[in-house]
């Protein structure tokens, strides 16, 4: 069990370690560096209910947190729940299994992500999804180290979504989910109760698809995009100053390549941006002694989070994230994936190489996936074996039906 102050608490889940909201030096605005140092001034974005940006799945986890245009399964209600219409099974469940921080020897702390989808016909499919994520047990102090009772916080998502064919090769979705964040609720924090916080949001989604000759060989190229966690703000006290979700712009690529009849490869590029405003501590137009950037709107927030960067479009840029995959399969039954993800080190330095296997066999499936950190930033998932199981059975209907 472990003694945490219901302060610590709020502070790593609110942002993480690595989207702690720090600036060290003045920036210079044409570099966005320090001067005196020459690095760049850290100025990452931080939101409430991070747990929302986590790659739920395995096979995405295996390919550097890429997952907006790869080809469907039920996990792509995470990412975009367009492509489910798409999909080559009419009903189909996934779960996974995520340990976290697991290098720092806890056992306790996990996310659990349950999701399936069912078509109802050729152009019409829906999907359900829910995500637990646990804290372990957490023995609670006070400002003097004094233990209180103890707790087990947690917070989870339900996601529901539907998607439909606006043609041939163009689909559409929208989802709906309710979150719930229970932290350190009943806790006294600066003489404010902690209470559990909950908000509701939305996601849209839409991809394309088409086959394409490449000097004579089949190739099958499909585009996404999509925004997700567009929704209220959330506060775990009673103050009016809320926090925001971490509402997110996904942009995906995924090329097919057919070798040959066994063989297939698959380049996938996904680019990511949190729709969320950039931290600016020093605006407060109204001296009311809260930033105005925490101040705004959450419509205004999104569509402001594309030019309110302190240090201008270069810093806007910095706040890209990449992921890069290959996927290749034998048969359709073997599968072996590589990726690499990339964050600027001002925004939060994440960056690692992703590895991963995946099986398939007639109703069921297994994806396992592995983290591999290329920096000296500690990442809660290092060195971490994550699977998921995926039942297909869509396929026992086509087996009955031959």
């Amino acid at each position: 069990m472990r003694t945490l102050p219901p302060l610590f608490v709020l502070v790593l889940f609110l942002g993480f370690a690595n989207h702690l909201n720090a600036q060290i030096n003045r920036c210079a605005p044409e570099t966005g560096k320090a001067p005196t140092t020459g690095q760049f001034c850290l100025n990452a974005i931080s939101t409430a209910v991070p747990f929302l940006g986590i790659v739920p799945d395995a096979r995405s986890a295996a390919l550097g947190n890429a997952g907006v245009a790869i080809s469907p399964d039920a996990n792509a209600m995470h990412f975009n729940a367009s492509k489910l219409v798409f999909a080559e099974e009419d009903l189909s469940i996934a779960a996974t299994y995520t340990p976290w921080l697991r290098a720092l020897g806890l056992n306790d702390v996990y996310m659990a992500y349950l999701t399936g989808f069912k078509k109802i016909d050729e152009f019409q499919a829906v999907g359900l999804g829910l995500r637990y994520f646990s804290l372990g047990s957490i023995q609670f102090t006070d400002t003097e180290g004094n233990a209180l009772n103890t707790g087990r916080p947690y917070e989870f998502e339900i996601n529901g979504a539907y998607s439909r064919k606006l043609g041939e090769k163009l689909s559409a979705s929208i989802g709906a989910k309710f979150i719930y964040s229970d932290l350190a609720s009943g806790q006294q924090v600066d003489g404010e109760t902690i209470e559990a916080g909950a908000a509701g949001a939305a996601d849209i989604g839409f991809t394309y698809q088409s086959p394409i000759k490449l000097n004579g060989s089949e190739s099958f190229l499909r585009l996404g995009l999509a925004l997700t966690n567009l929704g209220s703000k959330i506060t775990y006290t009673n103050s009016i100053n809320r926090d925001y979700l971490p509402a997110n712009l996904g942009l995906g690529a995924a090329w097919e390549f057919e070798l040959d009849e066994y063989n297939s490869l698959t380049t996938i590029v996904d680019i990511n941006k949190l729709l969320v405003p950039t931290p600016d501590p020093n605006v407060d137009a109204d001296g009311n002694n809260i930033p105005d950037y925490r101040e705004k709107s959450v419509v205004s927030s999104v569509l402001g989070s594309f030019n309110d960067a302190p240090n201008g479009f270069n810093e806007e840029m910095r706040e890209l994230n990449f992921s890069l995959g290959l996927e290749y399969w034998y048969d359709k039954q073997f599968a072996v994936r590589a990726g690499y993800f990339y964050e600027h080190e001002s925004k939060g330095n994440r960056k690692f190489l992703t590895v991963g296997l995946g099986l398939k066999y007639n109703v069921f499936g297994l994806n396992l996936s592995y983290l591999v950190p290329t920096t000296n930033q500690q990442n809660p998932l290092d060195n971490t074996l994550r699977f998921s199981l995926v039942f297909d059975f869509g396929v026992l209907d086509d087996d009955a039906g031959n």
